[in-house]
């Protein structure tokens, strides 16, 4: 039985459009999509009645603050620049639009103050297992119709990308820097459009 109740909101901006989140307001709904209005409300003691796996919405919400379903429209955004706290907790999604990651923070260059790297996890269930992988910040676009960034790095090179495996890990030495370079350096750079 779940412990949370849910709110499905819909969208009148774009009427193919459902938020799904814990907040009775939906104040945690993105605001470009609104307004939101509720439509239905589903307490803990009742079945689940909605046509998305529950279990995907869950970690939609832990994630994110809420669940979007249905047809996303894309927005042109308002502001040139993003802070970090933003980015960080931001789905990553492979170039087929699944989820593969969620960026934990980045890395910046001291001197040019220029996003070089992003720390991205994969894998895992409520922090355990997760991987760390260190990959280029240019192999990212941001995907407005999956509030996220797509890549078009494969789960091979992933799995094949050097790993930090832990919070407290500590950026590594000159050689090791070499070493993340030469493994990124050939491989496609980002995605000029989503597929």
């Amino acid at each position: 039985m779940r412990r949370t109740t849910y709110y499905v909101f819909h969208s009148a901006g774009a009427p193919d459009l459902c938020g799904i989140t814990g907040n009775p307001d939906g104040a945690t709904l993105p605001a470009p999509d609104g307004p939101w209005t509720l439509e239905q409300q589903i307490a803990p003691d009742e079945p689940w009645s909605l046509n998305v796996n529950q279990s995907v919405v869950e970690f939609g919400i832990v994630e994110n603050g809420f669940y979007l379903w249905g047809l996303i429209p894309q927005h042109a955004s308002p502001k040139p620049v993003i802070e970090s706290d933003r980015v960080e907790g931001t789905a990553v999604f492979d170039p087929q639009g699944h989820r593969i990651g969620t960026i934990k923070r980045l890395l910046i260059e001291k001197v040019s103050g220029r996003v070089v790297y992003v720390d991205v996890t994969f894998g895992g269930f409520l922090g355990l297992g997760v991987h760390h992988h260190t990959i280029p910040w240019e192999k990212l676009t941001y995907d407005t119709r999956l509030h996220g960034y797509r890549t078009d790095i494969t789960e091979e090179q992933v799995r094949g990308a050097p790993a930090f495996y832990g919070d407290d890990e500590v950026w590594p030495d000159k050689k090791r820097e070499q070493e993340l370079w030469d493994y990124w350096r050939d491989l496609p750079r980002g995605l000029s459009e989503p597929p």
